[in-house]
């Protein structure tokens, strides 16, 4: 089969079920495993080259709607009458269906419902280790710092916190993703300050310019020096990999770690 990937979660479930030898070529932001860096692109995830996308003949395309916008490539994928599938999880129970659909995708039944167990059971196991922990500390995830975004009750990132052994102080709010400002993080006072800037790596990101918002010297995140600056690509991205972030988080919340 001819695989094309237009988004990296979807990237990364295909190398999940270890059949990268299928993909033809990816999206611009794919970055993992590295051996995708060599395949042809097709453009950033928001604005796909869809004339790329045709000429490497695909079998299948993997589509998504996980980020606004993405709308508009399914409907060039349907007016070009290109085969695909497309997907938009919020929960890791759906990042395991998506794992089962893009096995069955590829004529591999079997190993998609293999891969998408084992996917739960590593979540399964991690959660049992975050339950002996004795404190249950408050994050707040900020996706993007001004306007402020952060996930709300409806975003694996509130289920990642809850495997972890904490609580994400906006899953009080039942969407995806919420927009707020800065005095509203302040009143609720998270313990931790979890930086993941969509499409900003790391080392772009300044924890120095947080810590000196009005009033956020008054909250205990910053008080303790509890601002982490965290890989997107491990927390952003419904896929996988997002258990890779989860042991990261369970690591950095941990009080022996501050």
């Amino acid at each position: 089969m001819r695989i094309v990937s237009i988004c990296p979660s979807n990237t990364e479930i295909v190398a999940y079920l270890g059949k990268l030898d299928v993909l033809v070529g990816v999206d611009d932001f794919s970055d993992w495993p590295e051996d995708v860096l060599n395949l042809p692109k097709v453009g950033p995830d928001l604005s796909i080259d869809m004339d790329k996308v045709e000429a490497l003949q695909p079998d299948l395309v993997l589509a998504s709607l996980s980020v606004p916008g993405m709308e508009k490539n399914i409907e060039a994928l349907e007016e070009r009458g290109l085969p695909y599938i497309s997907l938009n999880p919020n929960s890791l129970a759906e990042i395991a269906d998506d794992i089962r659909t893009v096995g069955e995708a590829l004529n591999l039944k079997d190993l998609g419902i293999e891969r998408a167990q084992t996917f739960l059971d590593e979540a399964a196991d991690l959660k049992k280790i975050a339950a002996n922990r004795d404190d249950k500390p408050t994050l707040y995830w900020e996706w993007w710092p001004k306007p402020v975004f952060t996930p709300g009750n409806v975003n694996w990132l509130t289920e990642i916190s809850n495997l972890a052994g904490a609580e994400n102080i906006f899953a009080t709010e039942n969407v995806a993703s919420f927009q707020t400002d800065w005095e509203d993080v302040k009143r609720r006072n998270p313990d931790h300050i979890c930086m993941v800037w969509v499409g900003v790596k790391e080392e772009k990101m300044r924890p120095e310019l947080v810590m000196k918002r009005p009033g956020w010297n008054e909250m205990k995140a910053v008080q303790e020096g509890n601002i982490h600056v965290l890989e997107e690509s491990l927390f952003c991205r419904p896929s996988p990999r997002l258990l890779d972030g989860l042991k990261k988080l369970m690591e950095v919340t941990q009080p022996s770690h501050q």
